[in-house]
């Protein structure tokens, strides 16, 4: 008898761990000694996880080209912020390829040694974003939470939590807590043409149908500092082709004598972005054998987003 109780209270306290093994955890604090930058990740146990990036990108400020202002506006807020002045949360808009996510990453290298950190969050994951605030909120280090290529479809969670964190929650802004986000689009939700035609009212349409755009809109104006982005011209492309030759290791006559290939490269490609002139750098550093070491690998890439 005493055999058979023992084994069922075996077999109960095995279904027990595989049950809460299976139930949503609580966020654990990682090691934050252990890398500048991290990636939060939602398992499909629903777990959320803090992974670190072992190898940050090394591009630096002074290898952004032709984006002066932009990258003076978000240089000096993130200087502030580590400084523990009043800093806006930014949002980084336009053109493909342009450098919205390159400037991100080189202010984090620039300012890590100052207590920069940051944690990449993607838009699928937005919902448990006052989670991650919440953790980190007692910390020292100064933390921007970033999400690339931000935009959501109509209905997804993540937007709701993303504006309150933002500004409209009950609590406080966390003062350690930034949020950078770039996008292609400057309203981060679909507009659609019938919403902006007419505010007539119909039968089976809004009352306040003006409210419905409001809405739409109110996501962008909560972020406290928008910076454009736009299309390289011709002369500024090839400048970003030169500057990223000259990283790795060509010559002056090499990179006089890749001009005209580089125009040839982004006519194919349809586009003159700063990414392009990356891709083609590496191209034709390779080709000809000029490379030296090539930059390491990135949150993405090195090129821009």
């Amino acid at each position: 008898m005493n055999e058979n109780l023992e084994h069922l209270m075996l077999r109960a306290e095995q279904l027990m761990n595989r049950i809460e093994a299976a139930l949503p955890q609580p966020f654990s604090s990682p090691d934050w000694s252990a890398a500048i930058a991290w990636r939060y990740r939602r398992r499909s146990s629903g777990h959320g996880l803090l992974s670190p990036v072992r190898h940050v990108g090394a591009i630096t400020l002074g290898d952004l080209k032709e984006i002066d202002g932009q990258k003076e506006k978000i240089r000096l807020n993130t200087l502030h912020f580590v400084q523990g002045k009043p800093a806006n949360n930014v949002l980084l808009t336009g053109a493909r390829g342009t450098g919205k996510s390159s400037l991100i990453k080189a202010c984090l290298n620039a300012y890590s040694k100052l207590g920069l950190r940051l944690i990449e969050v993607d838009k699928t994951d937005m919902i448990d974003l006052p989670d991650i605030v919440d953790m980190v909120a007692q910390r020292p280090e100064k933390f921007i939470v970033f999400c690339d290529d931000l935009s959501f479809d109509e209905g997804e969670p993540g937007y709701k939590a993303l504006k309150s964190t933002l500004d409209g929650s009950v609590a406080a802004a966390t003062p350690n807590v930034l949020i950078y986000a770039t996008s292609n689009r400057r309203h981060l939700l679909p507009e659609y043409m019938k919403e902006n035609l007419t505010y007539t009212h119909t039968e089976d349409g809004e009352v306040h149908p003006g409210e419905v755009v409001e809405e739409k809109i109110s996501l962008s104006e909560r972020f406290g500092l928008w910076v454009s982005f736009y299309p390289f011209n011709q002369e500024e492309y090839l400048a970003i082709v030169a500057q990223w030759l000259s990283s790795f290791g060509a010559s002056a006559q090499a990179i006089a004598a890749a001009r005209a290939e580089s125009l040839v490269w982004a006519l194919e490609r349809g586009s003159r972005s700063g990414r392009v002139a990356y891709q083609f750098a590496r191209d034709y550093a390779g080709r000809e054998g000029e490379a030296s070491v090539l930059p390491s690998g990135s949150l993405s890439d090195s090129s821009g987003t």
